[in-house]
């Protein structure tokens, strides 16, 4: 018995299934078609996950701490003197932010249909690149036009970043696994506020003439993105397929068939894409996340300004802003470690969204003289941002078919552009320096975001005993986790609730 429990024996397709049109199966399959049979222990298994750990873990971290480095560059520079050195009012700060999510919004569908046609790996890598490029090119702006054009162009190569993450991570790892490698790569935020004010910090020592402080800091980080984007081109794998396993290649895609979401299809499928549109869960994610991203864009970049209207100075304002980076890794490493482990995504979102709307309550509703509690306040609305990681989690389960999870990705993309242009506008001039509206912003926003994620765990719920109730009877079809089927198509598919083997998606 021990044995059993030990080994698992997968016994890949056979012979007479070969007539799969390999352009509508899965990748995977066509690739499981040599009819070798994949037996590993629990052991190997786990050194495996290990290895893949080690491949793909620490660069997706390393292009999401880049990512969110380039947004809190700006707002670091804001209390660095760009203002003053470009001559930019505070309305015309809060328009970089707006350009720069609306360009990535706009161009959010069209690299996810590159993303799917092209080798997934390079396409991130030439992305990141050149966004490296443009990051360097910010030190030599003089003014709000100059900033305006490459903050456009930012959002462009920017919007391929996080899709491509969120599918890389659904190629190589269970379902259960999902949330925990999403946490890693997404500490990039909490880290990247904690190592850009330490570097904003330094830098203001600085008081040579040749360049400004804050030329400095985009010059340094964007160097190290252009590196990190080379390095993705040449050593990130496209897809276990590809990758640099050698008999691993095999275990590495069996052990994800009980996703039943698949790995890769470079077919784009107009039905797949359609589906999306008439599927509800899909309108209850865009709105949680374009909700709880209003209030989490407005944070990141105008974190520093609140602070500093405090009365601290400059220097302090840059070392108070660590606290926030703190906490925000601790949601995030929290929060997807409670998801992964008990399989209870939404719960865990509202218990985050909870303390950011807390954070934000504090911020708008403590007496003004008390600056301990709105400091605070600040500090816990950087818990509303953890929520994404699980959010990109939820998609990443509960959808399938590769043409359906691009699109479903892209939408949830385009929802926190949405919020992330919203957010920024709730700061005025006129409003300087309490931003009492859009304190109240925060609140409201943030309380939307909690009705609208209780509503998809029952949508959830709801939906899972449907399934169970029209699939009764159902006989299994072979190798249906690798036919690229959507979670609609595929009867086998279920909503669960519970921490169970069986779960074929997880709430």
């Amino acid at each position: 018995m021990g044995n059993v429990d030990a080994e698992k024996s997968i016994v890949t397709t056979a012979k007479n299934d070969r007539h799969i049109h390999s352009r509508q199966a899965d990748a995977a399959l066509e690739y499981l078609q040599t009819g070798e049979v994949a037996t590993f222990s629990e052991v190997e298994e786990k050194q495996l996950v290990r290895k893949i750990d080690r491949m793909i873990v620490p660069l997706m971290w390393a292009i999401y701490f880049l990512q969110y480095q380039d947004k809190l560059l700006i707002n670091y520079a804001s209390v660095m003197g760009l203002l003053e050195d470009t001559g930019m009012r505070t309305d015309q700060f809060s328009h970089l932010a707006l350009v720069f999510y609306a360009s990535y919004l706009f161009f959010e569908l069209p690299t996810g249909y590159l993303m799917q046609r092209l080798p997934t790996a390079k396409y991130l890598g030439l992305n990141v690149t050149l966004w490296g490029l443009l990051t360097t090119l910010n030190c030599v702006a003089k003014n709000f036009v100059g900033l305006v054009v490459l903050r456009v162009l930012l959002g462009c190569f920017e919007s391929a970043v996080a899709p491509a993450l969120i599918l890389i991570t659904s190629m190589w790892y269970r379902r259960n696994e999902q949330p925990k490698r999403m946490g890693l790569w997404y500490l990039g935020t909490g880290t990247a506020t904690i190592v850009g004010a330490l570097v904003a910090y330094g830098l203001l020592f600085y008081t040579a003439d040749e360049f400004y402080s804050w030329q400095i800091m985009f010059l340094i980080f964007g160097l190290l993105t252009i590196a990190v984007g080379v390095t993705v081109i040449f050593i990130f794998p496209d897809n276990p397929m590809t990758s640099r396993l050698s008999h691993e290649k095999i275990m590495a895609i069996e052990r994800l068939r009980e996703n039943r979401t698949g790995i890769e299809n470079k077919q784009f499928k107009w039905n797949q894409f359609l589906e999306v549109f008439n599927d509800p869960q899909a309108y209850l994610i865009a709105i949680i996340v374009s909700a709880s991203n209003i209030s989490n864009a407005a944070i990141s970049s105008f974190s520093a300004l609140i602070i500093k209207n405090f009365g601290f100075t400059t220097k302090e304002t840059e070392l108070l802003t660590i606290p926030g980076g703190v906490v925000s890794v601790i949601s995030i490493l929290s929060g997807t470690y409670l998801a992964g482990r008990f399989d209870q995504r939404c719960l865990c979102v509202l218990g985050i969204l909870g303390c950011g709307l807390l954070g934000g309550c504090l911020m708008a509703f403590a007496p003004s003289d008390n600056k301990g509690a709105m400091l605070a306040g600040n500090y816990l609305t950087n818990c509303v941002g953890s929520a994404l990681p699980l959010m990109y989690s939820i998609t990443g389960a509960n959808v399938a078919g590769h043409t359906k999870k691009v699109t479903m990705n892209a939408i949830v993309l385009m929802s926190f552009c949405l919020g992330n242009i919203l957010g920024p506008l709730s700061f005025r001039t006129q409003d300087e320096p309490e931003y009492m509206p859009a304190k109240v912003a925060i609140v409201a926003t943030v309380s939307v975001a909690i009705l609208f994620t209780g509503l998809l765990k029952c949508y959830y719920i709801c939906e899972n005993r449907r399934r169970e109730e029209n699939g009764r009877g159902e006989q299994h079809q072979e190798n249906s986790e690798f036919l690229d089927l959507t979670d609609r198509e595929n009867l086998e598919f279920r909503v669960s609730f519970f921490a169970t083997p069986e779960s074929r998606c997880i709430s």
